[in-house]
């Protein structure tokens, strides 16, 4: 009698289907046998066996298996895995568990793919090959840079985290262990390989990774591609899954002028001032000296147009942010809420002038109480600005990102606007000279000049002395003024209106009184107590026709 031989797959068919369990490859129009899965010798990938006919061997077996379903015919690998995790992640993957883990025997290159269990000697595969290459499918047992996999996702998960949907509205499609965990069957189906790469569904629209994502709306059409920045495996970035090292590197895949519409700011990273740090993708204090693209812009909810100020500009998405009040808000809805994450509260970073009253944070600065202040936040309260140049009021409020940027307000230029890089620290969009004896010029004060007349300025409009100062005596604008403004618990709007806040390098105490300041005495009326370059005010006043003028209250919040 002839004995035929029986291949394993038809066996596990059989079984599967006379257990009335549902094999839901076999409904598929493809199957593995057609599929780099098959490691046989007659598979039709790159990978396959010497002369071993059976397909389905590698990872199933009818008798000898492990007590694994589905007849399991591999060893389980170690539980010695690098597990993923990242401060966006609420979920706590352990290490891989059920599917997850039935993959890694061959994905993860530690056991030989033709080591099976029903065998006393391993499957001898061609070329002398034991393992999976090095590369995408080879994952290694560090799985940081992978999609994390054997955690669970409930309801709970979705509580916590509001950019992951809820488990009961996943597609039929993706389907979650039998312990409501996520595992690589989630995403793959290891015996149908109809769309490509295993998946479950399709993702040419990121429809997959929207299954279990919930990231909002783009209208940055190169924004509504997921696989466009992320990758699910061997991740460069590790968190986040970034398709290159630093979060700048992978914005620049796009951003580096190689991408029709998509705005160069390439040039900008390579000026002497920049805001990009290229730090870590999850630093360990992303609050404090870590600056990067995705502080500023939420990738997933950019929009295009033009913002008024101080609203946030569409281009920056749902960004989190800072209120006026200290708060954490998850969407800014003013530019300098984004800007306060970093330039507030728990700022480390030193005033670039050194003054007599000190201050970092730009929140107070910037206060509708503040003693003074340039308007970020709100209209300036002061009515008399006469040096305001065409397009400014003093009902005007300013962004940020009018004084900190690529480029010069107001200035049509090739390049785009924003605070990617300036030549003129720190990413001032124009050359602003704050050391002492400065010849003036239209140049040297361009970022005052593009909001302030320098005609008026030098005519003395507001102040009777600003030539004399400024021209004459070298003075810059930064030794008498703190552009950003005076926080109310250390200024008052007698000492410091119009932004007065002495530069402690070049102004010192009156050698006659010993005192170190300004009074306000009225419309373009003052006093000075101090010295600088030699020079004793003990005090100086201005005008000088008005020095019987008894000091008069002025409004809080004066900025000139």
């Amino acid at each position: 009698m002839r004995v035929r031989r029986i291949d394993a797959a038809r066996v596990l068919v059989a079984a599967m289907v006379a257990g009335g369990v549902a094999w839901r490859a076999a409904a598929q129009p493809t199957s593995v046998v057609t599929s780099p899965h098959n490691l046989s010798a007659g598979g039709p990938g790159a990978i396959r066996a010497t002369i071993e006919d059976q397909v389905c061997i590698f990872c199933h077996a009818p008798h000898n298996s492990l007590p694994v379903r589905p007849l399991w015919n591999r060893s389980m690998p170690a539980d010695a895995y690098l597990i993923y995790t990242s401060r966006a992640l609420d979920a706590r993957p352990g290490q891989p568990t059920g599917a997850s883990k039935m993959c890694l025997s061959c994905h993860d290159g530690t056991i030989a793919l033709g080591s099976v269990v029903s065998r006393g000697t391993p499957i001898q595969m061609a070329g002398g090959l034991t393992t999976i290459p090095h590369g995408t499918t080879n994952l290694g047992t560090d799985l940081r840079d992978d999609h994390p996999i054997s955690f669970r996702f409930d309801a709970s998960l979705a509580a916590k985290d509001p950019k992951i949907k809820p488990p009961g509205s996943l597609p039929h499609e993706v389907r979650l262990d039998p312990n409501g965990e996520l595992q690589c069957t989630s995403c793959h189906d290891a015996h149908n390989n109809s769309l490509g790469t295993f998946l479950v569904m399709r993702n040419t629209n990121s429809e997959l990774c929207v299954s279990c994502h919930q990231v909002g709306r783009t209208t940055v059409s190169g924004h509504g591609q997921c696989i466009a920045c992320h990758q699910s495996h061997t991740a460069p970035s590790g968190p986040y899954l970034l398709r290159r090292q630093t979060i700048a590197d992978t914005c620049l895949r796009c951003h580096s002028g190689l991408t029709p519409g998509a705005a160069n700011v390439s040039p900008d990273f390579m000026k002497a001032s920049v805001h990009e740090t290229r730090s870590p993708v999850d630093p360990p204090m992303p609050m404090s000296e870590h600056a990067a693209c995705t502080d500023c812009h939420e990738p997933h909810t950019m929009g295009r147009g033009r913002g008024i100020a101080p609203a946030a500009h569409p281009n920056m998405g749902r960004v989190s942010g800072v209120s006026a009040s200290g708060s954490v808000i998850v969407a800014a809805m003013n530019e300098f809420e984004a800007c306060f994450k970093c330039h507030a509260d728990g700022s480390t970073r030193q005033p670039t002038v050194p003054r007599r009253i000190v201050q970092n944070n730009t929140r107070l600065e910037f206060s509708p109480s503040a003693a003074s202040y340039h308007p970020a936040q709100a209209p300036g309260r002061n009515p008399d600005v006469p040096s305001l140049r065409a397009g400014w009021t003093t009902s005007s409020v300013i962004y940020c990102s009018d004084c900190h940027n690529a480029q010069p307000p107001g200035q049509a230029s090739a390049g785009p606007r924003g605070v990617h890089g300036s030549n003129h620290a720190p990413v001032l969009a124009a050359r602003y000279e704050t050391g002492d004896r400065i010849s003036e010029s239209a140049s040297a004060y361009a970022l005052c000049y593009s909001c302030h007349d320098r005609a008026s300025i030098l005519g003395d409009a507001s102040f009777p002395g600003h030539r004399k100062h400024v021209v004459e005596a070298r003075t810059s604008c930064a030794t008498c003024h703190d552009a950003h403004g005076i926080a109310s618990s250390q200024g008052t709007p007698m000492s410091n209106s119009n932004l007065i806040n002495f530069a402690s390098n070049v102004v010192l105490p009156d050698r006659v009184t010993g005192r170190l300041e300004f009074r306000d005495r009225g419309l373009f009326a003052g006093e000075c107590f101090l010295s600088c370059h030699g020079v004793d005010h003990s005090p100086k006043r201005y005008p000088e026709d008005r020095g019987s003028l008894q000091p008069r209250t002025v409004p809080q919040g004066r900025a000139r």
